[in-house]
This record gives C-alpha cells, sequence and structure tokens, in this order.
C-alpha cells in the first residue's frame, strides 16, 4: 500500500465467510508472493472489515486461506492500533487471563466470554515485505490472539466451554444469518463443529 494512504480506500467489500464454513478450521499457507495481489487483498480486508464494522480481519474469513490479518482496533487506554500482518507468528501471550466479551464478523452479532491473556506480541512482515512486531495489551491484546488464532483454524467458540459453549451454539442456531445459510446450502440443520486437533 502506498505510504500515506488511507487503508481500505482502494479495495472492494468482499464476502464474509460465516460460522460453519470449514475454512473457518483449515489452517492457512504462507505467503510466497509480496506482489500486487497481496496488496490488493490487504486493501480488499480494511474495506470489508470497516463495512462490517470489525476490529480485526483475517484473510480466511473473506476465503483466502493465506495467513495475513488487518486491525483497527484500540486498546484499554483507547490507544488506536491500525495495521496489517503477513505471515504473523504469535511470539507471546502472557501475563493476566481474562475473561471479557468477544465477537466475530464470521459469527455477526454474537459474542460471548472468552478468555485470553491481556498481552500478546506478534512478528510478521508488511505487505510489502518488512519485518515488523506488534505488541498488544489489553483489548488489543485479545484482538492479536484471536486474529492469529484464525489462520491456524480456530476460531473464539473453540475456546469455550459447557455452558457456555452450549449457550453460543443455541445463539448461532436462532440467528438469521445461520437460517440463511442452511437454505442456501440445502442443509436442514446447522451443526457445531468439534474444535480442530490441538485447539486450545
Amino acid at each position: 500500500m502506498r505510504n500515506g494512504s488511507i487503508p481500505g480506500t482502494r479495495g472492494r467489500v468482499r464476502p464474509l465467510t460465516l460460522f460453519g464454513d470449514p475454512a473457518l478450521h483449515t489452517p492457512c499457507a504462507e505467503v510466497t508472493d509480496f506482489g500486487p495481489e497481496l496488496a490488493t487483498l490487504v486493501e480488499d480486508l480494511f474495506a470489508t472489515m470497516y463495512a462490517a464494522e470489525g476490529v480485526g480481519l483475517a484473510a480466511n474469513q473473506v476465503g483466502v486461506p493465506l495467513r495475513v490479518f488487518v486491525y483497527d482496533c484500540p486498546d484499554d487506554q483507547e490507544t488506536r492500533h491500525l495495521g496489517h500482518v503477513v505471515n504473523p507468528r504469535l511470539l507471546n501471550a502472557d501475563g493476566v487471563v481474562l475473561r471479557g466479551p468477544e465477537g466475530c464478523l464470521s459469527l455477526p452479532g454474537l459474542e460471548a466470554g472468552t478468555e485470553r491473556y491481556d498481552h500478546a506480541v506478534v512478528e510478521g512482515f508488511t505487505a510489502t515485505g518488512e519485518p515488523i512486531t506488534v505488541h498488544g495489551t489489553g483489548f488489543f491484546a485479545r484482538c492479536l490472539q484471536h486474529e492469529c488464532d484464525h489462520l491456524e483454524g480456530r476460531i473464539y467458540a473453540d475456546h469455550l466451554k459447557g455452558r457456555r459453549h452450549r449457550k453460543l451454539m443455541r445463539q448461532v442456531s436462532r440467528s438469521s444469518w445461520a437460517r440463511d445459510l442452511q437454505l442456501t446450502q440445502g442443509r436442514g440443520e446447522l451443526r457445531d463443529q468439534p474444535p480442530p486437533a490441538g485447539s486450545r
């Protein structure tokens, strides 16, 4: 992306991949081509995130199985963090474990109390191949962990157990977007998928 440009202004809004799609439980591939197609993807991710009023978005949430995510997210001190990471690696997730409300653009309109560390460090690259390290605390640390999870084929529902997980699945089954998805895919019901092997 050009220096000084507003992220997403040259992008197009892409359809979101919704809960129930196997793509959300499939680990993403490393980016190997840092060319114009990657820059376009990053712009499209920003445009889609802003259109959906989110604070982060991973590439597999728009049907692209590559290790890329974008964010425009505040921390607990209301400091704004804006950027993107290509081939991210979660170096550290530590500090205090906090349970806080967490949502996802692939489960629109829903949220659940999810446990996350209050500090995270992510290492990766920009769309032009420059190495970067992103530090997050509070809500922004939650965002970084959430987006890194997406690229490993996990969603926040995979962290829930027992009553909280059952409650979220009931809410999914009652949601209008899940019913629309069932109709378009010709399914009689939307079933919860088990967490992938090795999920936390």
